[in-house]
């Protein structure tokens, strides 16, 4: 491959050197890699989803203070709640919880192990699948780590003087101002005063630095400031910085040095080499074993990174290194405010060249001596590799493509529901900016599974709804993921003082009121996911960011939480082509230049693209620009936005700056109407894209009449299946629009119920592939297109507003908390709990009795509960109507009633985060309640109740 011939730009073989992906996918027989092959009737796997289909759960041994009673009895749980397995998560105690007189067990000793066995058969014997954490929270270390083992950091200081004068500072302070804010800090890490340069203030070339290295080991070093203004930089080795955050015993301790490949090996050795002689092969035990999240916070070095730069860049890093660091934040964030010297124009260019070279040599020694070691590992012990391969030290799509079971993670957030907000990549969405990235690597690698740590939450813990968990999986969907893994189920025994043991989140556990109708998104999900596994996800569109640009200038971000968006919408393009219809992929240099061009499609792996689109990308490898030449050459369309690619990356790329630039010239020069140059967007990206794809001739899956932020799809295919799952993700807002879908005209639409596995014929309208789609809020709907013509007829619901008769009579409330009371009160009218004294702390059952006579029963076919927060089921006459936990509360009362009088029950389940947070002395109302700043939510039914006709 043309990329492997090259040295200074191995963006793709940073992760796909080494092991060939199919030794790497062939191993285990816990998952059928065979993507997309039409086997089985996929309606009858929708019916009833497989295990790998449903929801796993991150299963927390809090502290491992585990006893074998009780891991079965919660497998019993989880078995009855219908999730498909269990992450084993070794983590630390919660600092809110009595642990009671529960033992602490370290991680890998032979009490962990025998617990170890009783989950894993107690999984098998329920048909369970079992994955297992390397280590224990994140990123994984340990105690037992010695100092050479130890994560490095190579930290950034400035100083700055006026000259001319001589000074004396001392070693000791200069390593003292070098100490990044990090999480989970180790108090005693080693530090090294390793780069001494005094620059003038305004610097051109980096020979004007005085070198003064050969002080570095004295503690007093003087300083001779010539006349003006002048900055020190100094770089501080740091090994050890940080700890494992959340760590358990056994596992707590430094945090690893994944640039090692020895201490790598040691470390994944010390898993397997103690569960082998215990417990027998990995492979017969695990589907897999997971990477969390590597929050390194900053590590950039090794011993040897010097010798390597210079040995693959072919050029010394040395004269640079200080002037291409930024200084480390929180989180090992890069602070890009001013300090330091102030760069000539050439020198500022010079320096962000560098600086890919230095990320880019980052990525390839972490990809050699830690990834490429994981999956090796993995393989020789019979197990997947399930991967969070994303942040400082990861290609964002080109690692997963390499994993066996790529990850990515969606958050629960208090803002879930509201309208996204344009160029932002937060506000509204639950996903993270790098679940795209994750979903299209996989995609373009075949992979059957993009797996998700979902609803993370650690902002409205104990107030988490089933509408938010709903939205939240939705918005999940969405951006690609079809395998989620739930964050998460708390080891938690029953004798526990209120509420249990918490380490974080959503809280699925048996003393939250709405727990037992979690079973309910299970489903739900799990038939989603059956569509989104056995099927093939369709996009048409390639969508390229500037990452070479992003990185040169600002470094590699921290992802799932990129300090910076380059440009600033760069995250909401892909949002705006599902919007409008369409579909598509992120692709990189990697797979382009590895990609084949014929009759206007390009194609990589099992992924076609009639559509290239470039957004602001200036600088590519020349191999990447004669692709794209070559594509547009063969028919393909190529959508430039804002700028053209005129660079080469890093300090030999200038050489080719030109090669860049002619070859993208020369073919839009050639074939104008394949190569377009379009503007980037100033307003709204859903307008900007919709004008986009209508001026470049660009066919969605679905023509949508009146698209909307607030509305997504995303289009699967199954043998002769069309599969479009269409999304509202507004809590309060409904839409209306008509849509027309690029499907052949002899098949018919259904819709295809994922709550309970019904399916029915949807109406048409003016054509057979032209529908009509009312989206209440929260509502999806999952149409599939299909030639069988004969079923049930789908009726939408459409009550008459002109009929509609408001209840208003007193309402009897009898109050069912969580605590073990019961109250019973008359409500004049209804009201929020929030707002009444005596309610704003219920947590429980809120049940409403009231009487309605009905005089025409033509004109009481629908009951409109108006606004409800909580889950409720509706019974008129002793009999349900059913149980609603999202979106609008319309009842039809088909049979239901009579003539006369009638009695109406309205059961209200409610969250129990305003109960706990009126617990003033409970620590997990201090931690979560308290301090996260939660307000008292809203609860209950606040109406208007409706009879209508």
């Amino acid at each position: 491959m043309k990329l492997h011939r090259r040295r200074f730009l191995q963006l793709g073989s940073i992760t796909l050197a080494g092991i060939p992906l199919s030794k790497l996918t062939a191993q285990a027989a816990w998952y059928d890699h065979t993507a997309f092959s039409p086997k089985e009737d996929l309606y009858e796997l929708f019916k009833n989803p497989k295990g790998t289909a449903k929801p796993f759960v991150r299963w927390w041994w809090n502290g491992n203070r585990v006893v074998k009673a009780e891991l079965l009895r919660e497998l019993d749980i989880l078995k009855a709640a219908g999730v498909g397995g269990v992450e084993i998560n070794s983590i630390r105690f919660p600092d809110t919880s009595n642990p009671l007189n529960y033992k602490e067990m370290n991680w890998l000793s032979d009490e962990w192990l025998d617990m170890l066995k009783t989950a894993v058969e107690g999984a098998k014997q329920r048909g369970l699948v079992c994955d297992i954490i390397m280590g224990s929270g994140w990123p994984f270390g340990a105690e037992f780590l010695t100092k050479d083992e130890q994560t490095q950091m190579m930290a950034l200081g400035t100083k700055d003087f006026t000259g001319p004068q001589t000074i004396e500072v001392n070693r000791a302070d200069l390593l003292k101002l070098v100490d990044p804010a990090l999480a989970s800090k180790n108090k005693t890490p080693y530090k090294e005063l390793s780069f001494l340069r005094l620059a003038p203030a305004s610097l051109k070339n980096p020979a004007d630095a005085i070198d003064l290295d050969s002080k570095i080991n004295q503690e007093i070093i003087t300083l001779n400031i010539p006349e003006g203004k002048h900055v020190l930089y100094f770089l501080v080795k740091i090994t050890g910085y940080m700890n494992v955050i959340y760590g358990a015993p056994g596992a707590n301790g430094p945090v690893l040095n994944h640039y090692n490949k020895i201490a790598v090996e040691m470390y994944l050795n010390k898993l397997s080499d103690a569960i082998k002689p215990k417990l027998g092969s990995m492979g017969n035990l695990f589907r897999s074993v997971f990477v969390d999240s590597l929050e390194l916070q900053g590590a950039n070095w090794c011993d040897d990174f010097e010798a390597e730069f210079d040995k693959r860049r072919g050029y010394a890093l040395r004269p640079y290194l200080p002037f291409i660091l930024f200084k480390t934040g929180t989180h090992g964030r890069p602070i890009n405010e001013v300090y330091g010297a102030q760069f000539s124009a050439e020198l500022q260019d010079q320096i962000e060249r560098i600086r890919f070279d230095f990320e880019t040599t980052k990525m390839e020694l972490f990809k050699e001596r830690f990834l490429d070691v994981f999956l090796t590992w993995c393989k020789q012990n019979g197990v997947l590799s399930r991967v969070q391969a994303y942040g400082r030290e990861y290609h964002p799509s080109d690692s997963s493509m390499s994993i066996d079971i790529p990850e990515c993670e969606t958050w629960m957030r208090k803002y879930v529901g509201e309208d996204l907000k344009d160029y932002d990549y937060t506000q509204g969405r639950t996903y993270s900016p790098v679940n795209k990235f994750v979903a299209s690597g996989a995609k373009l690698s075949g992979k059957k599974l993009v797996s998700c740590e979902e609803i993370t939450n650690t902002e409205v813990v104990f107030n988490a709804t089933m509408e938010m968990i709903k939205l939240t999986g939705d918005q999940s969907n969405l951006s690609g993921v079809n395998h989620s893994i739930i964050h998460g189920f708390n080891y938690s025994p029953p004798d526990a003082p209120f509420p249990g043991w918490v380490r974080y989140g959503t809280f699925v556990n048996e003393r939250n009121p709405i727990n037992e109708f979690f079973k309910l998104w299970i489903a739900y999900k799990a038939r989603l996911s059956t569509i989104f596994q056995e099927g093939e996800m369709r996009s048409d569109i390639a969508l390229m960011h500037p990452l070479v640009d992003l990185w040169s200038k600002y470094s590699v971000q921290w992802d799932p939480f990129p300090e910076k968006a380059f440009p600033d919408y760069a995250h909401n393009v892909w949002e705006a082509i599902h919007q409008n219809g369409g579909g598509c992929d992120y692709v990189s240099e990697y797979v382009l230049q590895n990609s084949k061009s014929a009759n206007g499609k390009l194609t990589y792996g099992p992924r076609i693209y009639k559509t290239l689109i470039v957004v602001e990308l200036e600088t590519m490898h020349p191999d990447t620009a004669k692709s794209i030449s070559n594509y547009i050459a063969s028919g393909g369309k190529v959508i430039f936005i804002g700028k053209q690619p005129s660079h080469a990356p890093g300090l030999k790329g200038k050489a080719m700056d030109k090669q860049v630039l002619d070859t993208i010239k020369q073919a839009k020069q050639k074939y104008p109407t394949n190569a377009i140059e379009y503007p980037s967007p100033t307003g709204e990206i859903l307008t900007w894209y919709k004008d986009l794809q209508t001026k470049a001739g660009i066919k969605p899956f679905i023509k949508i009449d009146k698209p909307s932020s607030s509305v997504s799809q995303v289009y699967y295919k199954y043998g002769a299946l069309d599969c479009f799952f269409i999304s509202n993700y507004s809590k309060d807002k409904r839409h209306e629009f008509n849509a027309e879908f690029d499907v052949a005209l002899s098949k018919t639409a259904w819709i295809w119920n994922a709550e309970d596995g019904s399916r029915m014929l949807y109406p048409t309208n003016g054509a057979s592939n032209k529908l009509h789609i009312p989206l209440g809020p929260a509502e999806s709907k999952l149409i599939v297109f299909d030639e069988n013509k004969t079923g049930k007829k789908y009726s939408i619901i459409k009550p008459n507003e002109k009929t509609a008769i408001t209840i208003s009579t007193p309402w009897k409330l009898t109050l069912n908390h969580l605590d073990g009371s019961t109250k019973q009160i008359t409500l004049a009218k209804l009201v929020d709990f929030k707002d009444d004294v005596d309610l704003s702390i219920f947590g429980g059952v809120a049940i409403y009795e009231n009487t309605i006579k009905v005089n025409d029963i033509h004109k009481a076919n629908y009951l409109d509960l108006g606004k409800v927060h909580g889950v409720c089921e509706l019974i008129i006459n002793g009999k349900s109507a059913g149980v609603k936990w999202y979106g609008d509360r319309i009842y039809s009362l088909g049979g239901l009633l009579k003539l006369g009088s009638n009695s109406i029950v309205i059961k209200i389940t409610t969250t129990m985060g305003n109960y706990v947070g009126s617990l003033k002395t409970n620590k997990d109302s201090i931690k979560w309640i308290k301090g996260k700043n939660q307000p008292v939510y809203s609860n209950g039914m606040l109406g208007p109740v409706r009879l209508m006709g």
